[in-house]
């Protein structure tokens, strides 16, 4: 496993600090361990080894450990996922020298294993040179940060569904002719979302282009997240299959949605013997080829 590798920071630790006013008091002791502290819902204290902690090759060094406490009434086979930081003081330049396991390892605290932390925290040579910052007078400070991972075991899984049921949309425009150019919205449900196909008879405001427009807009989605659709918008042919349709993919949101300006000239709808207008009515089409869902895992 790789060493850990120090680095500095401003931010103090946000869980414990442990301040000693009288280091060569401090360091007739073989350890000197705090107070219990809480993070992360456990009770917590540091064991400082002034002289380092020999039986794991820290001669020479400060020893510096997280131990969890109070665990006599944890259930059989506990085990307590930790990812955590120590911390030593630079008074000079009021920052921290930060300490954690190479690559962010989580380590497991359980009934065999009550101690985590760095026989070789900082050498004696390195803490007690004045230009350092880390003692001052006598004056030192160490510090902890604990983040418990508490999984909530919940998951989702997203899902590309590949010609889905129920796939198609039909509305039947009655009395086109009469359409003022307000957009006309058929509503309807897909998938696990509302939609709305929403058609312009005079050109998608404030355009003015004269041509039929056509939206297809997913609602009520929640912030942040998209359905992905491929799909044909379609104004049938109600004479023969050359439908006038368009193929898309895309992923849509409430604010994102597939929009069409000129999806065809309005003349070839108002002419006598168009093909698309029959007894004063125009069929529009959605049909779905795929669609994503989401589904929520776990407990």
């Amino acid at each position: 496993m790789s060493a850990p590798t120090p680095y500095k920071r401003e931010l103090r630790p946000a869980h414990y600090i442990m301040k000693i006013e009288s280091f060569s008091t401090v360091s007739k002791l073989h350890k000197y361990e705090s107070r219990v502290f809480e993070a992360g819902g456990y009770k917590w204290s540091l064991s400082l080894y002034p002289n380092g902690d020999k039986h794991t090759k820290g001669s020479g060094y400060i020893s510096l450990y997280l131990s969890i406490e109070e665990t006599s009434n944890f259930p059989p086979d506990w085990k307590v996922h930790v990812n955590y930081k120590l911390f030593v003081h630079d008074k000079i330049r009021d920052d921290y020298l930060t300490i954690q396991d190479a690559d962010g390892t989580v380590r497991t605290f359980n009934d065999k294993k009550t101690q985590w932390g760095f026989s070789q925290f900082l050498s004696l040579e390195t803490f007690q040179k004045d230009s350092n910052g880390y003692l001052l007078h006598g004056f030192c400070a160490f510090g902890a940060e604990v983040f418990v991972l508490n999984s909530t075991g919940k998951e989702e899984s997203l899902t590309i569904i590949k010609d889905p049921p129920n796939q198609r949309f039909t509305w039947k425009m009655k009395n086109f002719s009469k359409l003022d150019k307000d957009p006309r919205s058929y509503a309807f449900s897909f998938g696990q979302s509302k939609w709305k196909l929403s058609v312009y008879t005079k050109g998608n405001v404030p355009t003015e282009r004269k041509s039929l427009s056509m939206k297809l807009q997913v609602q009520d989605l929640p912030p942040k997240r998209k359905v992905y659709a491929e799909f044909y918008l379609r104004v049938r042919n109600q004479f023969n299959g050359n439908h006038k349709e368009e193929k898309a993919s895309h992923w849509l949101s409430a604010s994102s949605p597939k929009v069409y300006d000129d999806f065809m000239p309005m003349e070839d709808l108002q002419k006598r013997d168009n093909v698309f207008v029959k007894n004063d009515v125009l069929i529009v089409e959605v049909q779905f080829l795929v669609i994503s869902a989401v589904k929520a895992l776990g407990l």
